[in-house]
């Protein structure tokens, strides 16, 4: 079984076992996905969540977003751990996309990597969740997934981002990093893996 094909299979048997798969963050904009993504780093989403809907309700949109609002922002955010370095980061992109990019965020990989705090994996969750367009956002599930499974070798995220794109057609890409991301909290886990349980242990390279 080539790559290609093992991933194929992946993507079959995880939508069947995963059909409510889906980005896990609440949003209603470009901008609240990016800035909930931003501030999801080292933290869960249902943590982000808890802090965004305040955090969205008195900070709607860009230009709300001020070095004088900073103090309130912390103590929005505050229960997600690194507040103060989040609090600063998300400001500073909010004011990015107000001064260049005219309050709205860009829907290219190259604009997004440019604010503040955005690597290609937020830009990746935001082109293909909030833009529709492919983009295969690789975090620690994705990348433990894919490494296990046989789809990669490698470790850095970029280069299994790189890997990953080059097997999967591209309008799966946003869906795959998706499925992956359920089963890697629910059976592929970092220290315990459910191998038994797992519905990819007939492809899993690990298992052959």
């Amino acid at each position: 079984m080539t790559q290609a094909q093992r991933a194929a299979e992946c993507l079959k048997r995880l939508k069947q076992e995963y059909p409510e798969a889906k980005c896990s963050l609440n949003y209603t904009s470009a901008f609240e996905l990016l800035i909930a993504t931003i501030l999801s780093a080292q933290t869960t989403d249902v943590r982000v969540n808890t802090v965004s809907k305040t955090l969205f309700k008195e900070y709607p949109k860009p230009h709300t977003y001020t070095p004088e609002s900073q103090a309130h922002i912390e103590k929005i955010i505050r229960p997600i751990g690194c507040y103060k370095t989040k609090a600063a980061r998300i400001i500073q992109t909010a004011r990015q996309i107000s001064t260049t990019f005219g309050g709205e965020v860009p829907a290219d990989m190259e604009s997004l990597v440019s604010l503040p705090g955005v690597g290609r994996k937020t830009a990746n969750v935001v082109l293909s969740n909030a833009f529709g367009i492919p983009g295969f956002a690789v975090d620690t599930h994705v990348k433990r997934v894919s490494r296990r499974i046989g789809l990669t070798d490698n470790v850095d995220p970029q280069a299994v981002e790189h890997d990953l794109c080059s097997i999967v057609k591209p309008d799966s890409w946003g869906l795959l990093s998706h499925l992956f991301i359920y089963h890697g909290r629910a059976v592929c886990k970092a220290r315990t893996p459910e191998c038994n349980a797992c519905i990819l242990r007939e492809v899993c390279k690990q298992r052959l």
